[in-house]
């Protein structure tokens, strides 16, 4: 199917437009790079080996992820430079990261000490020493260490033979809804400062963070220009999607659409299509059909999508295709096998979308 129309891949597929996708990477890879920090964008809205290979080349120096098995994928692909913003726990997982420890750096979050006494032994039976990040709530209140506690948690992770304290991260997401660009700022900034300090008091007492990690897609504008941040994990906004758009104020180009048949015509002002809930999310922002006619709703069941029309209309027919822009990209890469590369309206890639269900 190389080469043919984008029109001619069969439905429900999720669909790439590379240009865009291109454009949006140079946008951030600029940004990024004139603030003079470091670029080390999430997967878990990517999944894809060969989309990090890109963010590579462009100028990341190393990917993000959320679970052990992400890592494994992008490891696997050659990625060297890993950080799991997240805590792994249990001896199962532990013991696949460890083992990863030949193949790539991966860097992982604690924000306990069972945790982090865990992750030692594993890393001294191995043989090796593993980074590790502290995770610092920095407002968000979701997991975290409280920044006054930070200090005293470096110095316990500096105990430990095995491990060796690489820095901070953190994540100002209580700050990405905010609309007022004045108030986001102000809130970024409180957030990310806090993050700041504790690195700070961390290399005044002898504990030198080399990375203080933040910075979502909805605040890297913010965050990537503020003093004492090494580096930025935002990652998602490659593709942008509704949620970015319309939640977090992202001015990012639409990247990926969910490509759908009309599947029924009901009535002259409802249209049904093949691409429901196991095929694109609604849980952040509900997809958005592209097409001409004024929409008053969308609804998603398990295999359908129902668009209500503002007035009647012939078209689009039974048999005819839409795209609808992802509502979060984040929720429905995940739903995918591959994902389809166009350019100027043509298929130029099939890609094997291999991080996908990697939960563990």
């Amino acid at each position: 199917m190389i080469g043919c129309s984008k029109w001619d891949i069969d439905t429900p597929a999720l669909v790439l437009d590379l240009g865009v996708m291109e454009r949006n990477i140079d946008r951030m890879a600029t940004t990024l790079r004139e603030a003079g920090v470091g670029w080390r964008p999430h997967t878990k809205a990517i999944k894809t080996p060969a989309i990090a290979h890109l963010l590579l080349r462009a100028g990341a120096f190393g990917v993000t992820c959320a679970k052990v098995g992400e890592a494994e994928v992008m490891a696997a692909a050659g990625v060297r430079d890993i950080l799991i913003a997240n805590q792994v726990v249990g001896e199962s997982k532990i013991a696949r990261l460890v083992n990863l420890l030949p193949y790539a750096d991966v860097v992982v979050a604690v924000d306990s000490r069972e945790n982090v006494e865990a992750l030692n032994r594993a890393a001294c039976e191995v043989g090796r020493h593993l980074r590790v990040v502290i995770e610092v709530d920095v407002g968000m209140h979701r997991a975290g260490v409280l920044p006054s506690a930070v200090l005293d948690f470096a110095r316990f992770i500096g105990s430990q033979p095995g491990l060796r304290f690489a820095g901070v991260m953190g994540w100002e997401g209580q700050t990405v809804t905010i609309a007022d660009q004045a108030e986001k700022e102000r809130a970024v900034v409180e957030a990310v400062g806090s993050l700041t300090d504790c690195a700070a008091a961390c290399a005044s007492a002898g504990l030198p963070c080399e990375i203080v990690s933040c910075g979502g897609t909805g605040t890297y504008q913010i965050t990537s220009r503020l003093p004492g941040v090494s580096e930025i994990q935002a990652g998602g906004g490659i593709f942008a999607d509704e949620h970015y758009r319309t939640h977090m104020h992202l001015d990012h180009e639409y990247a990926l659409t969910v490509l759908a048949t009309v599947t029924s015509r009901p009535t002259p002002t409802r249209i049904i299509c093949d691409a429901g809930k196991k095929t694109m999310s609604s849980d952040a922002a509900v997809p958005r059909p592209l097409i001409s006619i004024e929409v008053e709703s969308v609804g998603l069941s398990a295999e359908h999508a129902r668009v209500s029309l503002c007035a009647a209309a012939d078209t689009p027919r039974v048999g005819d295709k839409i795209e609808f822009v992802v509502g979060y990209s984040d929720t429905t890469t995940v739903l995918h096998d591959e994902i389809y590369g166009v350019r100027d309206g043509r298929l130029e890639v099939v890609w094997p979308i291999l991080g996908r269900g990697k939960l563990r």
